[in-house]
Formats: C-alpha cells, structure tokens, sequence
C-alpha cells in the first residue's frame, strides 16, 4: 500500500500517489476501453486509493471508466473526488463544436455531450448529481470547484467568482453540513487563483494543476505558505506540467497542453542532464520533488495504460539521492528555499 496523507483539516487520508483521471477521458488521443481498465486497476494493485476525475473529461466518459473499475472494490477502501462548474449538454444531431484548449478541447472521442460553464446553486447540486449517476457509486468524498481562474476566464474572472461565491460555495457548504461529501475544493490552473478562492470560503483543499514542479516554484511565495497556516492541502496534479516532465525535452513535448516553447525545452533539458548524472529518471525527480513540500498531501499524474499506472508508483517510490537535489539547486534549476525529499518525504 502507498502511504497516505490527512487531506487538511479532514479525516479524510488519501495516498501519497493519487490516480487523475484524465488520460481516461481521451486526453489528446482516444483510449480504448480494455486500456481504460487496465491502467484503473493497476493503479489499485499498485496500492492507490485516491482518484480523482471531472465531468469535462471526456464529456463524462471518464467517470463512467472510473466509476466502472471502482465498483469493484468496497466503498470505504478509496477516496474519491470529482468537479462542479460544468453541465454536460447532449449536441443533439449538430456536429460538436470545436472547442479551445482553455474551453477543454483537449479530449479526443469523446462521448456526445458539450461543456457548459455554470456555478450557480442549483448547477453545482445538479452536478454533483449527475456525477453520481455517471460514476454509478453512492457518493463522492471531495467535490472541487473546476477551473475558476484566470487562465480559463480571462478578463470575466471576477463575474464568474461572483458566481462562484453566491452559487457554488453556497450548495458545497450545503451538501458537507448535510454529510453529503465529506470535504471541497477547487481544482485550478494558478496558484493565485487559490489564494483569491481563499478570500471567498473556507476550503479544505486545493487541486493545483502543474503550477508547483521541477520547472515551476513561484507557489512558494505565497500559496504555499498560506495553506500550511491554514491547514488547506494540496493535491498536485499535473506533476508533469502536462507531459514535458515526464516525455523530457523531445520534439512535440507539452507544456501546459501545448508544444513547449524554446525555453521551456532547453531548461527541461538542463534538467534530465543532472538527473542522468545521478541515474535518476526525469519523472522520478518531478514526482518526489513535490511530494517534499508540506502542504502536498498527494500527487495525481494520469495513466493511459497499465505500465503507466505501475510505472507511476515504482517511480514515486524510487530512492534517490540526496545529491540530486543539492546539485539542481546549485544550477538554479530549483529555488534555493524549495523542501526537497530528503528533508521531508515521510
């Protein structure tokens, strides 16, 4: 069994490594269902007992994969979370539209159904519903307001926190008072948009999507910090800024669900140079690194197969060496003040 962490200020623990459900959904190419399975319950034997999926996955199709495996195994023995801020609407005989990287337009095959952003009251508890049914499960542990910030919003983030505050967080409060869920939190692309979210509610967690990493440390100045004194956790998604921590700086490799850039590549590449010195996996490196920093209560890379899923636990559970660290801090690849696993990885 991997070990697990409190999930802030709950009693909920959850395991260091976590399963994110995305890849599932038909993130950036169509998955078939036998891979689904197996990259789920390899994760299980793998001992993870935290998942987390979305309704945008895949317009639905990754709950209902997830939901399929989890059934399997008794209620109590995994922790699960999922989103509110999306309905899925049926497209009818029209032809789907094209949707943007920031809208989701990310997932391939997906099932016939599109996005549609609301967090008002009555969304947020229809959602969850909706979720419920698509898992086929009885409940959900952590529901987590998705992607209320910036990146997605651009200049309409303050209407839509507004939304947030009258709607969303009105009906998560209702339904963890009720024992509906046992926690909430929002799931978000920047760290600041935690610390405005902050300002609005009392959260339990955050899911910060790849804004904490080998190739990223800015949370460190604020967020961070902000939620040890709080007791807020953060989940870590994203651990490989979308693919390029774990791919390394080869042709096509993402950066934020795009083609990185010149800079991103070369720095990335710096990167796998100290950890070939040291033998160590890129991916090993971007896994335990963000595990080190207190406020970390899990990691949530995705898995499209079995050998991933394995892969993913073998790799976060990989001694490395604490020369690693001190020789990536001494090029300046990783700030000087960031935890590193030596120092905290219990």
């Amino acid at each position: 069994m991997i070990p697990t962490r409190r999930l802030g200020r709950t009693q909920l623990e959850v395991s260091r490594l976590g399963f994110g459900a995305n890849a599932i959904g038909n993130l950036y190419a169509a998955l078939d269902e036998d891979a689904a399975r197996a990259a789920v319950d390899a994760a299980w034997s793998s001992g993870v007992r935290y998942y987390d999926t979305a309704p945008l996955y895949g317009y639905g199709l990754s709950e209902r994969r997830l939901g399929d495996r989890l059934r399997a195994h008794p209620r109590d023995e995994y922790i699960l979370s999922s989103k509110v801020g999306r309905l899925l609407r049926p497209h009818g005989r029209g032809t789907p539209p094209r949707l943007s990287v920031a809208e989701g337009g990310i997932f391939e095959g997906a099932l016939p159904f599109r996005p549609e952003f609301d967090f008002s009251y009555d969304a947020t508890l229809r959602s969850f519903e909706d979720s419920l049914q698509r898992l086929g499960l009885a409940r959900i542990d952590v529901l987590l307001i998705h992607d209320a910030d910036a990146w997605t919003h651009g200049a309409a983030i303050d209407d839509r926190l507004r939304e947030v505050e009258t709607g969303a967080l009105r009906a998560l409060r209702r339904l963890r008072d009720a024992g509906a869920i046992e926690a909430f939190g929002a799931g978000v692309n920047q760290a600041s948009a935690c610390e405005r979210l902050m300002e609005l509610g009392d959260f339990d967690c955050f899911l910060l999507a790849g804004r904490y990493t080998l190739l990223e440390q800015d949370a460190l100045d604020g967020l961070l910090p902000r939620c040890v004194a709080a007791g807020v956790s953060i989940i870590l998604g994203a651990p490989f800024n979308s693919g390029i921590l774990a791919t390394g700086a080869i042709t096509g490799a993402r950066y934020n669900y795009q083609p990185a850039d010149a800079a991103i590549l070369d720095r990335v590449a710096r990167i796998e140079r100290v950890c070939a010195a040291h033998d160590v996996p890129l991916a090993a490196a971007a896994l335990q690194f963000v595990l080190a920093h207190p406020a970390v209560a899990s990691v949530i890379p995705g898995a499209k197969s079995a050998a991933e899923a394995h892969r993913n636990a073998e790799l976060v559970t990989r001694p490395l060496p604490p020369a690693l660290w001190s020789d990536l801090k001494a090029e300046r690849l990783l700030r000087a003040d960031a935890p590193v696993p030596d120092q905290f990885l219990k």
